[in-house]
């Protein structure tokens, strides 16, 4: 597959691989979305908008530049002004982030000055560019620098520099994610009005997706890192009625699925509430709550393709990916979609158990 190196969030030519809950694999423009849906479904989607998490700055004791890529917070509240980060040594975007130099060697209690905003080093977290750190000032103050400062996080293969409104989905409402949650790229207002046409319904959470990529094997391993989500009322209140009546859950990304399946798990069903998704996805975790997941392409040995083996076999995502690169398909947040169905058997076992 092929990097989308045009930041369009909805190309005329986009396209939809669809695999079905027998495994069988189609392929459809993406705008024909909604049309796989029938009355009583229910899609939800990520309304978080993405936070400029990309801060150039100075560590003070040293001298020395680097760059600071916001990862996670414990929590979404406003005032939590503690975050995990990666640290990079000087450089940008335009070169990959396995090239990046290492950042100068941090100390708990150092502090960077990262454009308006002062952070200080809480914990270096099990390796030397992984860190916890804490911004000094008042909680308006450091979103506001963060706003003017930070750039939205990019790789090498986008060669143009992203704007903010390049990040942001249609419904993006409160700053909390760090990397778009980009499976809502696809979504746009008259997408909701037809998936509204088919009878099924329309709701969202709020989750706080983190980087998809540090540049270093050993983090990468440990992606994705713990990310807080919030569930409203109305959300999960629209999955007991759309369960009752025998309607499907279609999450629009892995954040989604994240957030949706952590709750369950925690409460034996999703309710309202906060919490932070810290659990690894995959074929040996099935879904409690999520029939069908719509995401972007993703290549084999990564976070986001590993969850994508909790709703298909192995084998199904292997044809998959061969369908994928003999078309041509683009993969990254401005790529191509998926669109994968629950297997069948998995459904029937748990609707036994």
């Amino acid at each position: 597959m092929t990097p989308a190196s045009t930041p369009v969030q909805r190309p005329a030519d986009a396209r939809l691989l669809t695999i079905a809950a027998d495994g069988a694999i189609s392929h459809l423009r993406r705008s024909a979305f909604a049309a796989q849906l029938r009355p009583g479904d229910l899609v939800i989607a990520n309304d978080a908008a993405t936070i400029p998490a990309s801060l150039f700055g100075v560590h003070q004791r040293t001298g020395r530049r680097l760059e600071a890529r916001l990862a996670g917070r414990g929590s979404l509240a406003f005032a939590d002004l503690t975050f995990s980060a990666v640290l990079f040594g000087e450089g940008d975007h335009r070169m990959p982030t396995e090239l990046r130099p290492a950042p100068p060697e941090v100390r708990v209690g150092d502090l960077l000055a990262l454009g308006p905003a002062t952070a200080r080093i809480e914990a270096v977290l099990d390796h030397p560019r992984f860190v916890r750190l804490v911004f000094q000032g008042d909680a308006a103050g450091i979103w506001a620098g963060i706003a003017a400062h930070g750039r939205p996080v990019q790789y090498a293969y986008m060669a143009q520099a992203l704007a903010l409104w390049d990040v942001w989905t249609p419904i993006a409402g409160p700053p909390a994610a760090f990397e778009p949650p980009s499976a809502g790229f696809a979504l746009d207002w008259a997408m909701l009005g037809e998936i509204r046409w088919q009878g099924a319904t329309f709701a969202t959470l709020t989750h706080a997706a983190g980087l998809s990529s540090t540049g270093d094997a050993a983090l990468d391993a440990r992606l994705p890192l713990p990310e807080a989500y919030r569930i409203p009322a109305t959300t999960a209140g629209a999955i007991q009625r759309a369960r009752a009546r025998g309607g499907r859950i279609v999450a629009v990304g892995t954040t989604v699925t994240r957030a949706m399946e952590h709750a369950a798990a925690r409460h034996g069903r999703v309710v309202a509430g906060e919490g932070v998704a810290d659990q690894r996805l995959g074929p040996q975790t099935p879904p409690r709550v999520v029939d069908a997941i719509l995401s972007g392409t993703h290549e084999p040995g990564g976070s986001h393709y590993d969850l994508l083996g909790a709703f298909a076999d192995a084998d199904w995502l292997a044809k998959a990916d061969i369908e994928l690169e003999a078309r041509a398909y683009r993969t990254h947040e401005f790529g191509d979609s998926v669109l994968i169905w629950r297997r069948r058997r998995v459904r029937q076992a748990l609707a036994v158990a």
